[in-house]
């Protein structure tokens, strides 16, 4: 493992780049003050990491050279070591590791409980219910909280009405376009069927105006009953 060299002495030795030092106790208290720090918070930031990532339970206690307390636990350290000792306790009796698994989905239990039992009072929060247990600063950021959804609320429903209105506007349009076309259509209509109208009103007086041929020429069957006369014997 490489680390920046923070020893004046062994920097003066070393000019080009970054060279591995010898892992012992730093003289230089600044130095070592630095060194303590930047390790420090790597480690934390790692054992944060290792129980994101893998979902594992760490505990980790750190004591300054000034007996200075550091600690990270994603669970709870007191509850980790309790852990640790049952497990150590426990590792020379057969079944230990089912005893183990069964603590830990007992703890997982109870953290899934109390995170339900803190959804549920929020919910009761929320809706104005249960409210004397409450500080007034735990008030304030509660009113600021439904102020924001109220918000949020409110500018997704004026983007609905707004949406709404668009469309009916869209569909008003495209109805008064249908309604001018029908008009039009009707108008037409009308139109066609007053000159059939007046088409068949004119043949009706022409037909009445009209006198056949064969009522003026004279019957013929007429004629030859005056000519024919009926011959007499003298």
């Amino acid at each position: 493992m490489e680390f920046p060299n923070l020893d004046p002495e062994s920097s003066s030795q070393k000019k080009m780049g970054r060279g591995k030092i010898e892992i012992k106790r730093i003289e230089n208290t600044t130095n070592r003050q630095v060194t303590f720090c930047k390790r420090r918070n790597g480690l934390l930031k790692k054992a944060y990491e290792l129980s994101v990532l893998c979902d594992a339970e760490v505990a980790l206690i750190v004591f300054s050279s000034r007996g200075r307390l550091y600690e990270y636990a994603n669970n709870s350290v007191r509850a980790t070591i309790e852990r640790y000792k049952k497990a150590c306790s426990d590792a020379t009796t057969p079944g230990s590791v089912a005893e183990a698994n069964i603590q830990f989905y007992q703890q997982e239990a109870t953290k899934l409980r109390r995170q339900i039992r803190d959804v549920q009072n929020m919910n009761r929060h929320i809706l104005g219910e249960a409210l004397s247990s409450l500080t007034f600063k735990e008030l304030k950021n509660l009113e600021g909280r439904l102020e924001k959804g109220i918000c949020r609320i409110r500018s997704k429903k004026n983007e609905l009405l707004f949406a709404e209105i668009g469309f009916m506007q869209k569909r008003e349009v495209e109805l008064q376009n249908d309604n001018m076309y029908l008009r039009a259509k009707i108008a037409e209509n009308e139109r066609a069927q007053q000159q059939s109208n007046q088409l068949m009103q004119a043949a009706s007086s022409y037909n009445r105006n009209f006198l056949p041929v064969n009522l003026l020429e004279p019957s013929n069957n007429d004629y030859s009953n005056q000519d024919q006369t009926p011959l007499q014997l003298v």
